[in-house]
């Protein structure tokens, strides 16, 4: 039988009360040989993943896991098949058990920000799936709280583990290729036709819908805004733009070793898809940042089969990634002869000579190496990023993808959907995360929090 889920009834009270817990309350040193207290928010395509990792740990424990859907939560605790693994229907209460250390975040992203800001204040660190937010300022919360409560806070942008990447990134720091000026990369996927409209209607037996719900818009009920198609509503995520771009957007701010974007433009819509969804099916959009411009396409319509991944283009050669790389060079010859003056032709125009060319380098490529201990079949980042995590928490040292990470890579993505929805360019200074000259879209790096939950949020940090 599954374990019985702990419900709370919902009060002003109860819910100014946890969010006043401090990290002090819960924090204690994690030994050695301790093992880890893990708790889980979310037990769906991502959250069950994370579920099946934590298991093969041989130094954790899973102590409790939460779904606003009551059946989740049964299928979680059936999943993991401890007995003392508790069931929760309110996150709140999984927070106040001192036997948990961390949290994972598997939630719709309109609930990443939140729900990592009160675990910070409850001295829980936090494992967060990408995207880290829906609008700006909730990285500056986050990084805020996590600051100011001493935790570890790991987003789930989880590739720059990958050999391949940290191999492209030495080449591209090595200056091989050159002087790296363009960068492009692509997400491109086919679901057409979509997922189909679903009417107003009331939620299923077990389901929350107002936890659910949080801090976003109150709005009528449909089965394709709960569960996993939150992802195609503005008011619960940003696309594919914050989804799949993210990931790679991640890849590219890491190998150049840039904060953020001086210029933003995207263009887009929702042309082919026939469903519910508002967000974009197709998106372009470009960054300006120091010395290089970012392209990116976004495509839901149509898979791409040639998709060539990121592509880093440089005045000596080109790498190409897509889980290893690959760099082929540049053609070097006499520049008096590649751009030679008008000699009088008769026809017109210059004369080309017959200089022999010669490339700028070698040409060469780095594959995904496969780890023993995530498995034979290549690497599992995921798991590795997990693994950091973890070992963090012992060491109290930085891991690779942390929580200013996330909030570059959210913002980059947050940037490019103003752009789109505002209908033009947008200009950002990257030190003092603020909009150049434009009111609108700097009133548009926030949004107002639904009560009670705005209360909750001011309780712990400065807004």
């Amino acid at each position: 039988m599954p374990e019985k889920v702990e419900v709370a009834q919902s009060t002003r009270r109860t819910f100014l009360g946890t969010a006043a817990l401090t990290a002090a309350s819960y924090q204690r040193v994690l030994g050695a040989n301790d093992r880890i207290g893990v708790g889980f928010i979310g037990f769906g395509l991502i959250g069950k993943q994370h579920v099946a990792d934590f298991k093969r740990f041989n130094d954790v424990d899973i102590v409790g896991v939460c779904d606003t859907y009551k059946p989740r939560v049964d299928e979680a605790i059936q999943y993991i098949g401890n007995p003392n693994t508790k069931g929760y229907a309110d996150f709140r209460r999984m927070y106040e058990n001192k036997d948990i250390q961390g949290v994972v975040v598997a939630t719709p992203d309109h609930w990443h920000a939140l729900l990592t800001i009160m675990a910070c204040a409850a001295g829980k660190d936090v494992y967060v799936e990408k995207p880290m937010t829906v609008f700006i300022d909730e990285g500056k919360w986050m990084v805020q709280a996590a600051r100011k409560h001493q935790r570890i806070v790991v987003v789930g942008t989880q590739r720059r583990h990958g050999k391949g990447v940290a191999a492209a990134k030495k080449v591209a720091e090595s200056g091989v290729l050159g002087k790296i000026h363009s960068v492009r990369m692509a997400a491109f996927r086919n679901i057409y036709p979509g997922f189909g409209k679903t009417p107003v209607s009331d939620p299923p037996p077990g389901f929350d819908y107002d936890m659910w719900l949080g801090p976003a818009p109150k709005r009528p009920y449909q089965a394709h805004r709960g569960i996993y198609h939150f992802r195609w509503f503005w008011d619960y995520s940003g696309g594919q733009m914050t989804n799949l771009g993210a990931h790679i957007i991640d890849q590219v701010l890491w190998v150049m070793n840039v904060k953020g974007p001086s210029l933003v433009m995207s263009t887009g819509g929702r042309f082919a898809l026939e469903d519910d969804g508002e967000t974009p099916d197709l998106q372009d959009a470009s960054w300006v940042f120091p010395g290089f411009t970012l392209n990116c396409a976004i495509r839901e319509a149509n898979a791409s089969r040639g998709d060539p991944g990121q592509v880093y283009l440089g005045t000596k050669g080109t790498m190409t990634m897509a889980g290893g790389y690959t760099v082929a060079s540049e053609m070097k010859g006499d520049p008096v002869n590649d751009i030679p003056p008008f000699q009088g032709h008769p026809i017109g125009g210059p004369v080309y000579s017959d200089t022999k060319r010669t490339p700028w380098i070698e040409a060469s490529s780095g594959g995904v190496q496969s780890d023993p201990r995530y498995g034979t079949g290549g690497e599992d980042t995921m798991a590795m990023n997990e693994r950091d995590w973890l070992d963090s928490m012992r060491t109290r040292k930085r891991p690779l993808c942390e929580v200013e990470d996330g909030h570059r890579v959210a913002t980059a993505c947050n940037l490019a959907n103003m752009s789109l929805r505002l209908g033009r360019s947008i200009r950002w200074d990257p030190e003092k995360e603020q909009v150049i000259g434009d009111k609108e879209a700097a009133a548009a790096c926030v949004r107002p929090y639904r009560a009670p939950w705005d209360a909750v949020l001011r309780s712990i940090v400065k807004v």
